[in-house]
């Protein structure tokens, strides 16, 4: 199994690096600043989405079933199926599906559970220092915070050295809820990579860190 640690890295790449490629996403996490700017206060929509993640992992599970020749990274043709965004969002849609069913809360994304996790373990930090943590640019930070406000998970207060920072940090409702949360945390992982033998899960835990 991959040790907990790489899973707030693992899903850090699959949760943010690939916004850039990957606009329709099966769950809120790709949608934060849209949630925000509807202001739909908890996320509402969000079990249509996530039945749809469960939807796409249930169709990535059955085309596994399918024999498919190794890629050729010199072939002449150009073929989207091929290319490492696609699958990289294909594979993004699967460990979302997955995290959707294992995490053990239908509301919560994987955006969401990183900051949680992050802020468990460093404590009080700044919006924007969060952000840099966890891999998110300044619109999305201030939706998935504004989400877990709404949900009394985090709190907020301005700096007493420095007026223009907003300091966040776990309430108590949110330190418990991510301490459950987190047990499942390599359960997602391992559910993820199980296509994989053990040396390649290592293998392409490593390699996805170096290109993230």
């Amino acid at each position: 199994m991959i040790e907990s640690a790489h899973l707030v890295a693992y899903e850090n790449f699959f949760a943010i690096a690939l916004d850039p490629i990957a606009a329709a996403r099966p769950n809120c996490s790709n949608q934060e600043r849209g949630c925000t700017a509807r202001g739909n206060g908890q996320g509402a929509g969000m079990d249509t989405q996530a039945d749809r993640a469960t939807t796409a992992h249930r169709s990535a599970r059955d085309e596994r079933r399918v024999v498919r020749p190794p890629i050729d990274l010199g072939e002449q043709r150009y073929r989207v199926e091929r290319q490492i965004g696609y699958l990289l969002r294909r594979a993004h849609q699967r460990a979302s599906a997955i995290f959707q069913e294992q995490i053990g809360d239908p509301n919560i994304t994987p955006t969401q559970f990183s900051s949680l996790v992050k802020l468990h373990e460093d404590g009080e930090v700044s919006q924007n220092q969060l952000g840099r943590l966890v891999g998110m640019d300044k619109a999305t930070t201030q939706g998935v915070m504004r989400r877990l406000k709404t949900r009394n998970l985090v709190s907020a207060r301005a700096d007493p050295g420095d007026a223009r920072r907003t300091l966040l940090r776990l309430t108590a409702e949110g330190d418990r809820l991510v301490q459950r949360l987190i047990i499942a945390g390599p359960r997602v992982t391992t559910e993820t990579l199980k296509p994989l033998n053990p040396d390649e899960q290592r293998q392409l835990v490593n390699l996805l860190a170096r290109i993230a």
